[in-house]
């Protein structure tokens, strides 16, 4: 027992160091790269857009950045050995992959098929990162969950993407599904590997944060947000591997949830699902008459109950207990979805 308390002890404060590690990369980068992303990639405002004036749109590469270099340092200073290097080397050589395809697309936009590919090839390299014995769903063949794993992260990519859409949305999600990973790691088992590229993801979010404020003067692009649906699938993975699956569904519910209804309502509606929109319930959160910060803190609060529920279906044992807490999470998020539609005098 002391020996794990003491192991225990030793990467909480590795972890800590990752965390200032990547606050304080995240945000040096910004600061010495903003005089060229100034020049750099900027969004053009289109009628889906918030802002007026063009904005530079690479704050990705430097939470990318940070977040890969701290976990691989994280992972050394560890003194993981060499198999479990190797099974995180995947996941961050899947997440720069997409890292250099969002940059591409950023400043030429390229078609719907090549883009896909592409993510499709890194969802593939992030998936031989998971030990042949993994399981979410034992009473599954093996090669039945790993192609529902497949499809399930290369659609979270896509959908964190696709939120990425007003200012501070990405921190209000990211921050909250990272901290509740951290939490649901000392209240159960996962693996420190976990714990660290967590830790490193929730740092340089909130070094990037002060730069996205609204009005933001950076977005993070597509370097930012595709990367870090990959690394945010992965993560998950990992929680539900490990026996905690509720809180795997509750930690993303409200992401997974504003996008699948939207993409239901559109198929019904015959619209084309490739060709981009603004009917999101934030969006129309927005035309409803709330202002980006009232939308941004009540998808934080929400967020915020996900994470405590999560964490009290890591601690309780029964099955019960689970189901009660995913309920709950629901109930929330309708909340939440049902009030953004409301309109607003």
């Amino acid at each position: 027992m002391a020996e794990t308390a003491g192991s225990w002890t030793i990467i909480g404060n590795l972890g800590l160091i990752v965390w200032l590690t990547a606050l304080a990369a995240c945000a040096a980068l910004i600061l010495a790269l903003f005089p060229l992303l100034r020049h750099a990639a900027l969004a053009t405002p289109t009628h889906r857009s918030s802002h007026k004036t063009p904005t530079p749109q690479w704050g990705g590469l430097a939470i990318s950045a940070s977040v890969l270099a701290a976990t691989a340092l994280g992972i050394a200073w560890l003194g993981a050995d060499a198999a479990t290097a190797l099974r995180i080397t995947p996941v961050l050589l899947a997440a720069t992959l997409l890292v250099v395809l969002g940059g591409i697309d950023d400043v030429r936009v390229l078609g719907p098929g090549v883009k896909l590919a592409v993510q499709a090839g890194a969802v593939a390299v992030m998936l031989t990162s998971l030990p042949d014995e993994l399981q979410v769903l034992p009473f599954l063949p093996v090669w039945l969950e790993r192609a529902l794993l497949f499809f399930g992260a290369l659609w979270l990519v896509n959908l964190v993407n696709f939120m990425d859409g007003i200012d501070w949305m990405m921190v209000a999600e990211v921050v909250p599904i990272t901290a509740g990973i951290a939490v649901i790691a000392l209240l159960g088992t996962l693996p420190p590997q976990a714990l660290i590229l967590a830790l490193a993801l929730n740092a340089a979010m909130l070094g990037f944060a002060p730069f996205n404020r609204p009005l933001a003067r950076l977005f993070m692009g597509d370097m930012g947000s595709l990367p870090i649906g990959l690394l945010l699938a992965w993560l998950l993975i990992v929680v539900a591997a490990s026996g905690y699956l509720a809180a795997a569904v509750l930690l993303p519910l409200y992401f997974l949830a504003d996008t699948g209804v939207t993409l239901l309502r559109r198929a019904r509606a015959g619209e084309r699902l490739w060709v981009a929109h603004r009917t999101h319930f934030y969006q129309r959160a927005r035309d409803n008459g709330l202002t980006n910060m009232q939308i941004i803190g009540r998808v934080f609060a929400v967020n915020l109950a996900l994470v405590a529920l999560a964490a009290l279906s890591v601690v309780a044992q029964a099955p019960l207990s689970h189901a009660l807490a995913v309920l709950a999470g629901i109930c929330v998020v309708s909340w939440l979805m049902i009030d953004f539609t409301r309109k607003r005098a």
